[in-house]
């Protein structure tokens, strides 16, 4: 049987899950000096590194057992998946933004919103019981609203600094995000004791 894999999102997680595993006691001199390869053995473990949403992907179909991934990653997501840590790093939020001193609520006409995140952003509105229309932008979202294209954002803010340069204003937090572990479901049956070793482990660490 192939050693538990853990999927890890690249880039800022990455490098706060590997001096987690590291204050564990695991091995990660691979992830340190890990060169072009993208499976890596960690102790008994094997670590795969992938981009957040593939993370999902490869925990939902079981290639890996376990995975690290922001909380964002999972909100947007359609995965099938146990959530289980919440890691404590990685720390920002989901808000929603407009220009500064404009009231986004004022008036009875639809309001558009621009963001990376359409399914957060329709999810938001919908539990406010308003019909708003959804703008899926890839680059600067706080462009919209500067070139008139959107009444305000729902963005990834994490100490606003963006927004303000841009004469845009949270006007109410979303949700919260940061670091979690998900558990492939068949895995957890399969595998827990092997799994739940390594999940105390992980939350002893924290």
């Amino acid at each position: 049987m192939r050693p538990i894999r853990i999927a890890l999102t690249k880039g800022r997680l990455e490098k706060r899950a590997v001096a987690l595993f590291e204050s564990m006691g695991l091995n990660c001199e691979p992830l340190h000096n890990k060169g072009r390869k993208l499976i890596l053995p960690m102790g008994d473990y094997e670590v795969v590194l992938a981009k957040a949403a593939d993370v999902l992907t490869y925990v939902t179909h079981g290639v890996c057992d376990i995975g690290v991934v922001g909380k964002d990653t999972i909100a947007e997501g359609d995965g099938r998946f146990y959530e289980i840590l919440d890691l404590g790093f990685g720390v920002c939020k989901f808000a929603l933004a407009a220009s500064t001193g404009v009231d986004f609520y004022a008036g009875h006409h639809q309001r558009v919103i621009a963001t990376k995140y359409p399914r957060v952003a329709k999810e938001h509105f919908a539990q406010k019981g308003m019909d708003v229309k959804v703008i899926q932008i890839d680059g600067s979202v706080e462009l919209a609203p500067l070139l008139g294209l959107a009444h305000g954002i729902v963005d990834i803010v994490e100490t606003g600094a963006t927004l303000k340069e841009n004469g845009l204003a949270v006007i109410e937090d979303i949700m919260p995000i940061s670091a979690r572990v998900i558990v492939n479901r068949a895995a957890m049956k399969l595998r827990r004791e092997e799994l739940q070793k390594l999940l105390n482990d992980i939350e002893g660490a924290l």
